[in-house]
């Protein structure tokens, strides 16, 4: 469900009407449409483009949303390209390639791994032309050894993500419960940060007695939650990196006849799992907000598409979401449901 009051009740309100002036419309990279004028004050005029992640995942979906809707608020256009799926890094890499050939003011990228759009992003440095970096980090040593310089990046603080997770967790389970792990792709920073932050949170209160490897993808997840129940039928909780995984462990959950007796909790905030928590499936996600991520990536790019200055890290907000506030966060979804200050005004 698509909310459509003011977004500027959470500060993710539209650039400046003179910033708002300058910026073109871009139906499709053509690059002779980036060098008109605006037909207000004779402007030069900088187009923009993204590369994010596959939109078989609502995670994503809620990203381009907020990149298309930040674009017309600001009264322009953005072409947006998606990688086919969430492994896609060589398809995600060319379609970066075939767009950095044109006459872009700035780009957005969310990439797939640390490294996979670097050497597509190499020729666009050369020209200096400012680059975004949401969601997922680019690899700093990567970026240096490319000499890319990303003009700032826009994410979730991912360690205090797990952090909220951990904290909740701890709340609901006994301490020295038994507790298990299920995380992204092996060796993603992401997933990483996630876990590492859910278990700080529980360190030296909960026993952690397995981390799986679950590729982000719901059923890896289903099948290694049911092993994970079938050896250990007393577990009492479960963290997961997003909310796919968590929705696959609820299911393992159900199958094995403990809903409500086991604690599971997730990342990402999506309207699955917001309607999951909603009917007693996730006991708890902890809402990440990727339309504002696209929101706030939009508007960092056309404000250093202009060369104004933006911070080198801008955070984006979350929120834990429990099965008393769910309603409010399906009713406000894809936006933040609690008040959020825009770092970029």
């Amino acid at each position: 469900m698509i909310h459509s009051s003011p977004r500027s009740r959470f500060g993710l309100i539209a650039l400046p009407a003179a910033l708002a002036l300058t910026l073109a419309a871009c139906s499709s990279g053509d690059s002779e449409e980036s060098g008109a004028t605006a037909a207000a004050g004779g402007s030069e005029t900088s187009s923009i483009a993204a590369v994010i992640k596959g939109l078989d995942n609502p995670f994503f979906q809620a990203m381009e949303q907020g990149i298309e809707d930040a674009a017309a608020d600001a009264g322009g256009e953005v072409n947006i390209q998606a990688a086919a799926d969430i492994g896609d890094t060589t398809g995600q890499a060319d379609k970066l390639t075939a767009l950095a050939g044109q006459d872009y003011g700035c780009f957005i990228v969310n990439p797939i791994s640390g490294n996979n759009l670097v050497q597509a992003l190499a020729p666009i440095a050369q020209e200096g032309t400012p680059v975004v970096n949401i969601d997922n980090p680019i690899d700093a040593e990567a970026a240096e050894a490319a000499g890319l310089d990303i003009a700032t990046y826009i994410g979730t603080d991912n360690v205090a993500a797990g952090g909220k997770a951990g904290d909740f967790v701890v709340e609901q389970v006994e301490a020295g419960a038994k507790v298990a792990v299920i995380g992204g792709i092996a060796g993603d920073v992401t997933s990483a940060a996630r876990v590492d932050g859910f278990r700080g949170a529980v360190e030296g209160t909960l026993d952690i007695i397995q981390e799986e490897a679950g590729d982000w993808q719901r059923e890896i997840a289903l099948t290694k939650a049911t092993d994970i129940i079938a050896a250990n039928p007393d577990i009492a909780a479960f963290f997961a990196a997003n909310d796919d995984m968590g929705l696959g462990i609820v299911k393992a959950v159900e199958n094995a006849g403990l809903t409500g007796q086991i604690v599971v909790v997730s990342v990402d905030g999506n309207v699955d799992a917001l309607e999951s928590v909603q009917e007693g499936g996730l006991s708890a996600t902890v809402a990440q907000y990727p339309f504002a991520i696209g929101t706030l990536g939009y508007q960092a790019c056309a404000m250093a598409a202009t060369g104004e200055a933006i911070p080198e890290n801008i955070e984006s907000p979350t929120a834990l979401v429990t099965a008393d506030v769910a309603a409010d966060a399906i009713a406000a979804f894809p936006e933040p449901f609690e008040a959020f200050e825009n770092p970029l005004g």
